[in-house]
C-alpha cells in the first residue's frame, strides 16, 4: 500500500510567502468588488470601470426593478388590509332635528372654506421657453415590460427644463443622476402619464429620467428639454 510522501520542511512556504498569497488575493477580491460586482449588482461605480464595461446601467436597472418590486409589494399589502377592514354605515351627525333651519347653521364656515379651495387655482408649472441653452425633443417605443433611459450631461448647479408625456397612456419612472461615483434620486412615480418641472443637477455628471412600462401595449414617450446641458443620450 503507498501512502503519499509526506513534504520537507523545505517544501512548505514560509509564512512571508502565505501572507504575500494573502494579500493577492485580499486585494484581487477589493478589486472584484469595487470594479464589478458593485457598478452591476447596485449601480455603484466609484472608479468608473464599471460604466465603461457597461455594468453600471446593469445595476441601475436591477436597482430599478428592485424598488418597483418593493412598491408593488407595498401596495398590494395596503389592498389588502384594506379589504379586511369592516364598513361601517355613518351615523347621522349630532342627532340634530333636519326639519329646523338652524339645524346645521355650524356647517356653514366649512362649506365657505370648501368652496374656497376648489376655486385655488395650481402654481404655474415652470416655463421652459425661459430657459437658456440648448433645447431638444427626444422619441421613443417602449415595449411592454421595457425600459429606458435619457440622460442630460450637466454641471453642478445648471438647471434644464422639461416636459415629458406618455401619450394617453402610463409608466413608471425615475429621476435622477449619478456621476464620479455619486448617485441621487429628484422623483418617482408609478403609472404616471406626464410630467413638468425642472431639474438642477446636485453635481457634475449625467441627470435625467429612466422610464419603464408596466402595461401590455407599446407606450411612445415624448421628451422635451431645454437649459443649461452638453448633452442629451440614451442609455439602454
Amino acid at each position: 500500500m503507498y501512502n503519499t510522501d509526506i513534504p520537507a520542511r523545505a517544501e512548505l512556504p514560509t509564512s512571508a510567502q502565505l501572507f504575500r498569497s494573502t494579500a493577492i488575493a485580499a486585494a484581487a477580491a477589493v478589486a472584484i468588488l469595487i470594479t464589478i460586482v458593485l457598478p452591476s449588482e447596485y449601480a455603484i461605480d466609484p472608479t468608473g470601470v464599471g460604466r465603461a464595461l457597461g455594468l453600471t446601467q446593469m445595476g441601475e436597472t436591477k436597482v430599478q426593478l428592485a424598488a418597483e418590486a418593493a412598491a408593488d409589494a407595498a401596495a398590494d399589502r395596503k389592498a389588502a388590509q384594506a379589504s379586511l377592514q369592516p364598513r361601517t354605515q355613518p351615523e347621522q351627525a349630532h342627532g340634530h332635528d333636519h326639519a329646523s333651519p338652524d339645524a346645521h347653521a355650524h356647517d356653514a364656515p366649512s362649506a365657505s372654506v370648501s368652496a374656497t379651495a376648489a376655486t385655488a387655482q395650481p402654481p404655474a408649472a415652470p416655463q421652459p421657453a425661459a430657459a437658456a441653452g440648448r433645447s431638444d425633443k427626444v422619441s421613443l417605443v417602449l415595449r411592454p415590460g421595457q425600459g429606458a433611459e435619457v440622460k442630460l450631461t450637466m454641471k453642478a448647479g445648471d438647471k434644464a427644463y422639461f416636459d415629458w408625456t406618455a401619450n394617453g397612456a402610463a409608466v413608471n419612472f425615475d429621476a435622477h443622476g449619478d456621476g464620479g461615483g455619486r448617485s441621487i434620486s429628484y422623483k418617482k412615480g408609478r403609472q404616471v402619464g406626464e410630467d413638468t418641472g425642472v431639474i438642477q443637477a446636485a453635481f457634475n455628471g449625467n441627470h435625467g429620467w429612466y422610464w419603464r412600462n408596466r402595461g401590455d401595449k407599446d407606450v411612445t414617450m415624448t421628451l422635451w428639454t431645454q437649459g443649461d446641458y452638453t448633452e442629451i443620450k440614451r442609455v439602454d
